[in-house]
């Protein structure tokens, strides 16, 4: 053992010497001379902080942790308040743009912010949407909606019908004012519409499990309602994304018909064979492995890459990506627990952030604006809460659990940032409809509990006609 002790530090002290020679010859070499190939003066430490701190890279990180930890804070403060927690690191999105830290504090603002750095931060923040609605598509028990679309087919179709009405109704009066400067009044209207037709499914599933209501007859009505409108919004906003993209009616056309080619291959053969080709027992074990995830990530991806190249937003095909997934052995709650737990800790808040940078709450800055932004709300919620509530009285609930479906139909949330992101990507909306929109998705989303509360307390009237009694 002492032999190649010995010899090892022999090798160590010569090449340490060696280096140390080099080194002392090599500071005697004469400085490189312009055009050389680079001017840049690497030697001077003093410099070098400077440096790092305008490395992309390094603004990113400072990005990730800003955003990051604000999304904790406002999450968890929201939720001793009695809101999810989602709405709290929507509202931390908005405080890191221009509506507040823009103003209190336009330095640090601008250095965390810079605008050539937002591209990283967008990428991103898409990437993480894409893996929260390939989430959202595993929290669809297509099943359980066959069971129960027959009682909830009215509501969850009338909860779109009507708020969609009146949003496009809205948008006569909107569109010289608020639309975006070249934007159709057919792209603004259709848009409007569906800005008022949108549920939060996943928010409304958390609200229900917190309250203790999941597994009740107006939790699963509530579940089926949300799922099924879900998924016929999406489809309303795919086919106006495919409208809008389109340069001619032809164009639109053939978007469309990729569009029903896709879904039906993905329904009709991946879905069927997906089973086969990851095999039983990777269905069943009780943690799937990297090669299993990292097929159903290429799937998702695929999916998003195919939608996005048809016309349409790579969200669909993560969405539909999602609905696809087996059911044996439990495989989507494995999957949904690792997938959600990244996109909703690290992806999702930055695209709060980024929702938030587009956010100036500061352009309502007369009575005026903040009119119409609370007839924005006042019309959302009424054909929403009120449109839900009276189809599911002629449904034969009684009113109180009609109203409070209403109000749980009525949550917005993240689905609705979402969709009006891709309002504003397109050019359909100018930056103050966007706001008031921003707006009305926190208030909808953030008014669910207590209006739930409110309704609750209400006195039933039973079908005889006798007199109420305390419910």
């Amino acid at each position: 053992m002492q032999r190649p002790a010995l010899l090892y530090m022999l090798i160590i002290g010569v090449v340490a010497c060696g280096i140390l020679a080099i080194l002392h010859f090599g500071d005697r070499l004469p400085m490189p001379v312009a055009g050389g190939g680079s001017t840049q003066v690497v030697g001077n430490a003093a410099k070098a902080p400077a440096a790092t701190a305008d490395d992309p890279l390094s603004r990113l990180f400072v990005q990730l942790i800003v955003i990051i930890a604000a999304a904790r804070v406002m999450g968890a403060l929201f939720t001793r308040c009695g809101q999810p927690a989602v709405v709290g690191e929507m509202v931390a999105g908005i405080l890191l743009g221009p509506s507040l830290l823009g103003l209190v504090a336009p330095g640090a603002y601008h250095f965390i912010f810079l605008s050539s750095s937002l591209g990283s931060l967008k990428l991103f923040s898409e990437i993480g949407v894409c893996l929260f609605m390939f989430a959202v598509g595993m929290e669809l028990d297509v099943t359980h909606l066959r069971q129960k679309a027959r009682t909830a087919v009215m509501v969850s179709q009338a909860s779109i019908i009507i708020p969609y009405f009146m949003g496009v109704t809205l948008a006569l009066f909107l569109y010289s004012q608020l639309a975006a400067p070249g934007a159709s009044f057919t792209a603004f209207a259709l848009f409007m519409g569906i800005s008022m037709s949108i549920t939060a499914f996943p928010v409304l599933v958390r609200i229900l499990q917190d309250r203790g209501i999941f597994k009740t007859a107006l939790g699963g009505t509530a579940t089926v309602c949300a799922a099924m409108g879900d998924v016929t919004a999406w489809c309303i906003l795919a086919f106006i994304v495919a409208i809008v993209r389109a340069t001619n009616v032809s164009a639109a056309a053939i978007s469309l018909g990729l569009v029903v080619v896709f879904v039906g291959f993905m329904l009709l053969v991946v879905k069927r064979q997906l089973p086969r080709w990851l095999g039983q027992a990777a269905l069943e074990h009780a943690d799937p492995g990297k090669g299993v995830l990292a097929a159903m990530i290429g799937v998702v991806l695929a999916s998003a890459l195919c939608t996005q190249l048809i016309g349409i937003h790579a969200i669909f095909g993560a969405f539909l990506a999602g609905v696809i997934m087996p059911e044996t052995g439990n495989f989507r709650h494995k999957l949904l627990v690792r997938v959600e737990n990244f996109s909703s800790v690290l992806l999702l808040p930055l695209f709060f952030a980024f929702v938030g940078l587009r956010t100036e709450i500061g352009l309502l800055n007369n009575a005026g604006d903040w009119l119409i932004c609370a007839v924005i709300i006042a019309v959302a919620t009424a054909g929403k809460l009120g449109g839900s509530a009276i189809t599911a009285r002629f449904t034969g609930m009684q009113w109180r659990e009609s109203f409070q479906l209403g109000a749980l139909m009525n949550t917005r949330g993240l689905m609705e940032l979402i969709a009006l992101n891709i309002g504003y990507d397109l050019g359909i909306l100018s930056q103050r409809i966007f706001a008031m929109l921003v707006i009305m998705a926190l208030a909808t989303t953030m008014m669910t509990g207590p209006l739930f509360s409110l309704f609750g307390k209400m006195r039933s009237v039973p079908e005889t006609g006798a007199e109420p009694v305390a419910s």
